[in-house]
């Protein structure tokens, strides 16, 4: 094995940590006997030689060496080493992509290409691993087979002729998931894989695999899954429930079933079997080890794969079927916009006895609700019920989701409300590191305006440090915290002014900011003069916020505000000229530094000034011209702000609608900022540009900021802001006219 592994030049290629010297150990290692080592040499191919996908020219060196270790049986874990080769050499690179790239890229993608040509090259081999005698080679070849074999029909009889003669239930489902990968990777196959998906759906014995070709089903062919997925659905997962092990059943269906686990029938195109090729051998149909005989166990090791699979172990501890949530989520994945049968089936998932469904049926809820609009009371209702459960994480669960969904956690109020009740010692949560921060259902109730969060707020100000949530948890809940402006009051007194002080007084800056409590003035002066060195421009930002929302409750603060506004072109003189305005009403003396932060080299500052001179309203429309020619800048956020500034001075809507509308179509993240503007012009007139994009916008089920791969923690509530805001501007509740 690994015969001319030392003639290769690793020296002089890279990886992701520098010189690639050490991959020769890294590939020994994967052969090892020692299965920490083994595990420790897996976690450095992902951590370097292929980081986070990416292809180097030691990663097309390892091709050969890779190959060679999953042909060879007396290496353990081969599994994860087709699963590595799967990644290396899976990555599509269409022409759309071709189109996108630029010189820096050049090389990557040539080693993408090359990479995806010599894995395929050799991917006849996994013909052979999927009846190898390791259980996890098998779990691992068909993925591998319809990711990166030529020749995909030949792929899809395999796969059938393979599944009635697999013991292990896990590696028949990965069966099932490769024929749904081929469907989707070759569209003209998508009518027989999912002919044959429906027919496994129907007649499979085990209700774990006809689950798994529901999901698949849905994935590549939505339109072959039966009108009553979600009863069918839902029998399945009872009946899961109550069967025995299933890791013997068979995927036949009936006692002469053919190859591919179904009966015949009329209408079922036949399949043919594999065409013999020189670099496949023949399958053998005779059945190997169960999983139970066949598997490797793993040792607990410190790498990152390592933590993985024992955070992954301890999750499906117990669990009679753990990979049912994994086809679960590949299920909902492919009914994607069908909220009505997503909700539906959640909602029996939610009432499950069994807690580890529940537990997944919270988390699903939390990506749905999170990505698509709906009808989600009774959701919502069933995710509350579950923070009185006894089992930690699914209340934790249930928790964290309410705590995303700010107005439409309302079906759970009362929920919320008991279970902060119930544990006032956890009213806020201490980290090893860092400031202390309120718990999940704290900041849930109060992102609900519901006034029973205020003892736990009231609470929190009274512990030696401040959680560094405070402040946000008060705005949301407005004039209800009012209560609470003494104490914050106080503990800002307290704060020492030292290297520390930002952290300190930042959350009780921004609660005294939310309650306009212009009686705190005295103490907010105090930490605007003596901010020290280090955060001080960000500590004096927030004072100089806290004493504009004061407005003239501020009023001692005007002197020290007039000095600052006397150091133009600077971010400081901004923000103290807005608080001046709003303190004092004294546009003279503002308005010379706010244009001057028009002028600014910096695209933040002269954002800033256009929406200070915005709130200047027609006492600024001198600068009208300079905000239009602002109108045709590159930077987007910019021309957002100089044009809804010039509406607010000149009060002319024509010019600025057609810039905002340009916007919203270009970037979908100004969307909400537009729609605040448009809100206060009302009424949109019927018929209008404005209100086709306004009305399309409220018809669309996919929320405007949903992306794959990620979202941010305030994401629903931005949504539902953006939907109440279209629907007050066609409304017309504002105040001048968008014609």
């Amino acid at each position: 094995m690994f015969s001319g592994i030392d003639e290769v030049d690793w020296a002089s290629m890279e990886h992701a940590y520098g010189p690639a010297d050490d991959v020769p150990e890294l590939l020994r290692g994967l052969a090892s006997a020692d299965p920490a080592e083994r595990e420790a040499a897996l976690d450095g191919m992902y951590g370097a030689v292929h980081h986070q996908g990416d292809v180097y020219a030691c990663t097309l060196a390892c091709i050969p060496f890779l190959f060679e270790l999953v042909v060879d049986p007396g290496v353990q874990d081969r599994g994860g080493v087709v699963e590595l080769l799967t990644s290396i050499g899976g990555f599509d690179l269409d022409e759309d992509d071709e189109a996108e790239i630029d010189e820096d890229e050049i090389e990557g993608a040539a080693n993408y290409a090359m990479a995806a040509a010599a894995v395929t090259a050799g991917a006849g081999v996994f013909f052979e691993l999927i009846a190898d005698e390791d259980p996890g080679v098998r779990l691992a070849a068909p993925l591998a087979l319809a990711t990166l074999h030529r020749h995909p029909v030949r792929v899809l009889a395999l796969l059938r002729e393979r599944l009635p003669v697999e013991p292990d239930e896990e590696v028949r489902l990965a069966l099932v998931e490769a024929a749904g990968r081929v469907a989707l990777r070759h569209r003209p196959l998508a009518e027989r894989v999912g002919k044959w998906l429906g027919l496994l759906a129907e007649r499979a014995d085990s209700p774990g695999l006809r689950l798994a070709a529901l999901a698949q089903l849905a994935r590549c062919s939505p339109d072959g899954l039966p009108g009553d997925v979600v009863p069918v659905v839902a029998g399945l997962l009872r009946e899961m429930r109550s069967a025995p092990e299933e890791s013997g059943d068979r995927g036949d269906v009936g006692e002469h079933a053919p190859p591919g686990g179904i009966a015949a029938r009329e209408d079922d195109e036949p399949e043919p079997g594999p065409d013999p090729a020189p670099d496949a051998e023949p399958v053998d149909p005779e059945p190997v080890a169960s999983a139970e005989t066949g598997r490797c166990e793993h040792v607990a090791t410190p790498t990152l794969v390592g933590q993985l699979r024992s955070l992954s172990a301890q999750e499906n501890a117990g669990r009679g079927a753990p990979w049912a949530a994994d086809l679960l989520r590949t299920l909902h994945v492919g009914l994607d916009d069908r909220v009505g049968d997503r909700t539906a089936l959640l909602a029996d998932q939610l009432r499950s006895p069994d807690r580890r469904q529940r537990i997944d049926a919270v988390r699903m809820s939390g990506g749905l609700i999170r990505a698509w609009r709906g009808p989600y009371e009774e959701l919502v209702a069933l995710v509350g019920e579950q923070l009185s459960d006894p089992e930690p994480r699914l209340a934790e669960a249930a928790s964290h989701v309410l705590e995303e969904l700010f107005g439409l956690a309302a079906p759970a109020a009362d929920a919320l409300a008991a279970r902060l009740a119930a544990d006032p010692g956890s009213w806020v949560k201490t980290w090893a590191s860092g400031p202390p921060g309120l718990s999940s259902t704290v900041k849930a109730l109060a992102r609900l305006g519901d006034a029973r969060a205020v003892p736990a707020l009231a609470g929190a100000l009274e512990l030696p440090q401040v959680a560094h949530d405070v402040g946000f948890a008060v705005g949301h809940l407005g004039a209800t915290a009012r209560p609470l402006a003494g104490a914050l009051r106080r503990r800002l007194a307290e704060v020492e002014l030292d290297e520390g002080a930002y952290d300190r007084a930042s959350p009780l800056l921004a609660g005294l900011t939310a309650l306009r409590a212009g009686e705190a003035a005295p103490e907010v002066l105090r930490v605007l003069r003596g901010a020290p060195e280090y955060r001080g421009e960000w500590l004096r930002t927030a004072a100089l916020r806290a004493l504009g929302a004061f407005g003239p409750a501020a009023r001692e603060a005007v002197p020290e505000l007039r000095a600052l506004v006397r150091r133009p072109g600077t971010a400081s003189a901004t923000e103290a000229a807005e608080a001046l305005w709003a303190v004092s009403g004294d546009a003279e003396a503002v308005l010379p530094v706010l244009i001057e932060g028009l002028q600014s080299d910096q695209v933040h500052d002269r954002r800033a000034a256009a929406v200070a001179l915005g709130a200047l309203g027609p006492r600024a429309a001198v600068v009208a011209p300079r905000l239009r020619g602002l109108l045709a800048h590159e930077e987007l956020w910019l021309r957002v702000d100089a044009a809804i500034a010039l509406w607010e001075v000149s009060g002319r809507t024509r010019e600025t609608v057609g810039a905002l509308l340009t916007a919203w179509e270009q970037n979908r993240h100004v969307r909400v900022r537009v729609a605040e503007c448009l809100a206060r012009m009302g009424p949109v007139p019927e018929g209008s540009a404005a209100a086709h994009v306004l009305r399309s916008e409220l018809v669309s089920v996919r929320r405007h900021n949903a992306m794959d791969g990620g979202y941010g923690s305030h994401d629903i509530h931005e949504d539902e802001k953006l939907l109440a805001l279209c629907r007050q501007a066609l409304r017309g509740t504002g105040k001048g006219s968008t014609s």
